[in-house]
Order: C-alpha cells, then sequence, then structure tokens
C-alpha cells in the first residue's frame, strides 16, 4: 500500500510537472548577442514584468479590476530577481518605470517606453545597457493572471500600516492586518496616488516586493502545496497567468520561487535603483553603479546603495 500511494505521488507530481511545462506561454523575450552586450557575472538574473495588458478581459472584468481601457502593453512594474552562485543572500531589485535611460534605437526616455517600442526583448536589451547585468531569463505577467493567482491560493494575508485610497480606480483598503483577494491585491500594488504613498511611485514599488514576498510564501507553504484543491487551481492559474522566454522551463521557475520566499526575513535583499530624487526619473550613478556591481560579482551590496 506504501508503495501505491507513493506510485500514485510520483505520477501526480511528474503529471504537474509536464501540465505546467507545456501549457506556460512562451516567447522569444530576451535579446541576441548585439554589440556591447554585458558579459555574464556571477549568479543569474531574472527579469519580471508586470505588464498592463487588458488581453483576456471583458467590460465586466475590467471594470471588477479597474484596469481602465488603456490599449497597448505597458509595464507597471519592472523587477531584477538575482539569485547567486554563492551564500550572499538573493536581491529582488526594482527598477522605477518612469527611470530615464537610453532605449536601444530610441533615444533617452522612461523606461517603460521600450516594452511599447519593442517589446521583452527590447526591454531586456535596455535594462541590460543600463545595469551592466546580463539577463538570464524572463517572466511577464499581466493584470487578470496576477488576480487569478492570488484568488487561486485564497488571498494573501497582509498587513496594512494604514488605510489606502487610490482616487483614480476608486479602490479603498482599510488598515490592519487582512487577507487581500486578487482585486484588492492588484490595487494593492498599483497604488501610488494614495496619502498612504507620498513617494508616489517608490512607495508603489517598495509595496509590491512586500507583497511578492507575502505571496511567494503563501505558495510555499503546505497549507497550499499539500491541499489538492488549492494546487490545483494554482496550476490552472499560474499556466495561465505567466509568459516565459522560449528557453525557461519549470525548473527555473522554481528556483526563483523558492529564492523568494526569503522576502520578509534575511533571505532576501529588497531594494530600489538609487534615485536623485522623488520622481525617481535620475539613477544616482555613483550609487547605482556599486549596487550592479554587487550584483554582477556576487558580493555584499554596500548599505549606502540600498534604499526602500
Amino acid at each position: 500500500m506504501a508503495l501505491s500511494l507513493l506510485l500514485v505521488l510520483v505520477l501526480s507530481l511528474a503529471g504537474m510537472w509536464a501540465y505546467l511545462e507545456f501549457s506556460i506561454a512562451r516567447e522569444d523575450a530576451l535579446p541576441g548577442d548585439y554589440d556591447g552586450r554585458p558579459a555574464a557575472g556571477e549568479g543569474t538574473n531574472w527579469l519580471i514584468v508586470g505588464s498592463d495588458s487588458r488581453e483576456g478581459l471583458d467590460a465586466d472584468q475590467r471594470a471588477e479590476l479597474s484596469t481602465g481601457d488603456a490599449g497597448g502593453d505597458r509595464t507597471d512594474t519592472i523587477m531584477v530577481a538575482h539569485l547567486p552562485d554563492n551564500d550572499t543572500p538573493a536581491t529582488l531589485l526594482s527598477l522605477p518605470r518612469d527611470s530615464r535611460v537610453p532605449i536601444p534605437g530610441h533615444g533617452v526616455n522612461k523606461i517603460n517606453a521600450a516594452f511599447a517600442f519593442g517589446g521583452p526583448s527590447l526591454l531586456a536589451q535596455t535594462v541590460e545597457q543600463a545595469t551592466g547585468l546580463r539577463i538570464d531569463h524572463y517572466a511577464e505577467i499581466g493584470f487578470g493572471g496576477f488576480a487569478s493567482v492570488v484568488d487561486a491560493v485564497g488571498g494573501v494575508e497582509m498587513d496594512i500600516p494604514e488605510e489606502m485610497h487610490d482616487p483614480k480606480t476608486g479602490i479603498t483598503i482599510p488598515a490592519g492586518r487582512q487577507t487581500l483577494d486578487g482585486v484588492e491585491a492588484l490595487g494593492f500594488v498599483r497604488m501610488r496616488y494614495s496619502p498612504a504613498t507620498p513617494r508616489s511611485d517608490l512607495d508603489r514599488v517598495a509595496n509590491q516586493r512586500k507583497f511578492i514576498g507575502a505571496l511567494a510564501g503563501e505558495i510555499a507553504s503546505p497549507a497550499t502545496l499539500l491541499n489538492p484543491f488549492a494546487v490545483v487551481p494554482l496550476l490552472g492559474s499560474g499556466a495561465d497567468a505567466l509568459i516565459l522566454d522560449e528557453d525557461d522551463h519549470v525548473h527555473h521557475l522554481l528556483a526563483l520561487a523558492w529564492a523568494m520566499r526569503g522576502i520578509g526575513g534575511d533571505g532576501v535583499v529588497t531594494t530600489t535603483v538609487p534615485v536623485t530624487s522623488a520622481s525617481a526619473e535620475n539613477w544616482d550613478e555613483s550609487k547605482a553603479e556599486a549596487l550592479f556591481d554587487a550584483l554582477r560579482t556576487d558580493t555584499a551590496i554596500p548599505e549606502s546603495a540600498l534604499s526602500e
């Protein structure tokens, strides 16, 4: 009986692995070799993109998620996750979307414009050129997919320090410890016009990193992984929500998720590229270079280069 149960477990895990491997959408998201491409450094770098794509959402769903009706695809979220080869902590780095950087073929512009101009490949090249970090993997999630993943795990518990109200979307999140559903979670990670986010995009990207840590912890918890009624919906929503690079596979994604589960503790450093003002348009060149150099060499990031 024990061997039979073990066989069932192994076959189930193999089936779930195969389902994910063949169900997740992929595209040629990373640039090929080009003149001046950064050499591979230590560790592994993921480019993580939260797009504002409304694809697949009908009018009712757009209204429920307060997405608006903007056409085209832009990036609400741009992050680099660095997974080291040694015992230094992993790093989750936010790149403010209004950062003004050179975009190949398009002059200097806000970094999120690269995605609108040339999709993930141009965005990845822009990030590589601006940071000096070679991007190894790519993951993208849109509005609807993000909300469905949160709902699939039964919501994510967060402690909200003060009430958050977004006058643009009408979403209000009360203060206190609570479980955010998909709609509330999307409102939380997008909010930047609330009195609770006085630094605008800088507060928003900090909240995004906090939420990713809470979500990763929820997904990795035994209550989720050992509950088929939670795992099956999560697999379905995850496969539908994500876009990976054509050379990425499930084991790469699992390594990322495993590393990010330490957000909120000592296991992951979370930071934003140092900027010169609250507008987050210009990077502090000396501090940013110290940060990028530490990631390239898998060494500790200087305290002076870390920012909220």
